[in-house]
Parts: C-alpha cells; sequence; structure tokens
C-alpha cells in the first residue's frame, strides 16, 4: 500500500486501501500498523483534520482492528 507524508507530531506517513477499508499507518517513532473495517469517511475525515495525531487517538485507535506490520 502507498502511503504518503503528512505533517504530524506522532504519525510520519498514511496510506489508506479503499477496497480492503484499511487504514496503514507508519509512526514517527517506529512501527507500521494497519486499521481494518475503516469505512471511507474516517479517512477523509483524517487526513483533514486539524490535529492527525489527536483525530487519529481518539477516533481510530481502539475502534477498529489492528495489526502490527
Amino acid at each position: 500500500m502507498e502511503r504518503q507524508s503528512v505533517t504530524s507530531g506522532n504519525l510520519a506517513e498514511v496510506g489508506y486501501d479503499p477496497d480492503f477499508e484499511t487504514l496503514e499507518v507508519q509512526f514517527r517513532h517506529g512501527g507500521v500498523y494497519q486499521y481494518y473495517n475503516v469505512p471511507p469517511y474516517m479517512n477523509e475525515r483524517l487526513m483533514t483534520a486539524e490535529s492527525l495525531g489527536r483525530f487519529f487517538n481518539t477516533e481510530i485507535k481502539g475502534h477498529y482492528p489492528e495489526a502490527k506490520m
């Protein structure tokens, strides 16, 4: 999955696969995780959030199944 660089203190890169509703996040301090069953509107909200890290922590982390890559 292709990821794009983002401006965030916590997130380094974010990718999204709409066919599988999979969000992939590379963190600045290491680690790449995939989050499953993330609807397209949540990816859009993340990418347009004022604070990507805050949105990720409150709306995605702990709300969707995840796996470390």
